[in-house]
């Protein structure tokens, strides 16, 4: 199978140059061995961990199912305040993790403390302005979250064609794009505008290994199409992408018709995403997805997505060689 050797796949000690989005409540242990040990770099999340136990018991699971390097994801919300970041790098460092990606702001309090722990940092932004600053104070390498994403995207609404090469332009360290890739054909897309990997959720959600049920995975995978996402909260600066579904309408007509932020966030929680995964129910569930849903149409093993996108990546590349 090919190969790509890119900056990001050394300085990770990686085979491909592919990394798990850090999706709350289905990075689990298990998912995240499976891209590692597939050749990508595994992401875990922390934002589903009360404590810095909890996440050291999930991170010596997955050190049992992978030998291959693997990510622990914080995500540095002001709404999230109440997590011990530093006990969280802590554990890290002790659990001998060598890779933080940050989200959500600059980690720049934290970032002593990263590096006297000899972790790499990539952090993940959706405006150049931020990268520059991530460059700034000493990270290694950015993802930059293009809109098309699902998740929280940011207030910008910049796409992935436009802020990646413009990433590219503006920084020195790697950057890893970020938006829209479910398919060899993003991949290929990232290396042509001088993106050094990609960072992929909605590919990884619809995979055999994510710990949502398969009913669920296999609805969206053959009813959702590119049209089938909503942007909510915004109203709130917290604008998250959703899959178009029952609750995730409501919400966008609560914002709407001037719900609070209790209200609205009263419906937008990790126990109506969980009830989703547990159940394939949409009316009392909630789904973060990306658009790339559209181009997703089966439900796959992780090993087999990953040969897919290598392989599709080197056949567009290829196709004017020579």
């Amino acid at each position: 199978m090919a190969k790509f050797e890119t900056k990001i796949t050394e300085m990770l000690g990686i085979e491909y140059p592919i990394l798990l989005g850090a999706m709350q409540g289905l990075t689990t242990a298990e998912l995240v061995a499976a891209v590692s040990n597939a050749g990508g770099l595994g992401v875990m999340a922390t934002s589903g961990f009360h404590d810095k136990e909890e996440l050291r018991a999930e991170l010596k699971k997955c050190k049992a199912l992978t030998d291959k390097p693997f990510a622990v994801n914080l995500t540095l919300l002001p709404s999230l305040g109440q997590f011990d970041y530093p006990g969280f790098i802590e554990v890290c460092i002790e659990e001998g993790i060598k890779v933080l990606e940050t989200s959500g702001r600059a980690p720049e309090k934290y970032m002593e403390q990263i590096k006297a722990g000899g972790l790499k940092v990539i952090h993940k932004c959706t405006t150049v302005k931020h990268a520059k600053k991530a460059e700034k104070i000493g990270c290694d390498a950015v993802i930059i979250d293009g809109c098309e994403a699902g998740g929280h995207i940011g207030e910008n609404d910049i796409s992935s064609m436009v802020l990646w090469p413009a990433a590219v332009d503006a920084l020195s360290i790697p950057v890893v794009a970020c938006g829209g890739v479910a398919d060899g054909r993003g991949l290929a897309a990232a290396f042509c505008m001088g993106c050094e990997g990609a960072t992929v959720g909605t590919r990884f959600f619809l995979s055999e290994e994510a710990p949502a049920c398969m009913e669920l995975k296999q609805n969206v995978a053959e009813t959702a199409t590119e049209m089938d996402t909503i942007l909510v909260t915004r109203k709130f600066t917290n604008t998250a992408r959703m899959l178009k579904r029952g609750l995730a309408i409501k919400i966008r007509e609560l914002e709407d018709n001037g719900g609070t932020l209790q209200e609205v966030f009263g419906l937008q929680n990790a126990a109506h995403m969980k009830h989703a995964f547990d159940t394939g129910d949409l009316e009392e569930g909630i789904l973060t997805i990306g658009e790339s849903v559209g181009l997703i149409h089966d439900v796959l093993p992780v090993k087999a997505i990953i040969e897919n996108m290598v392989a599709e990546a080197a056949k567009c590349m290829g196709r004017f060689n020579g």
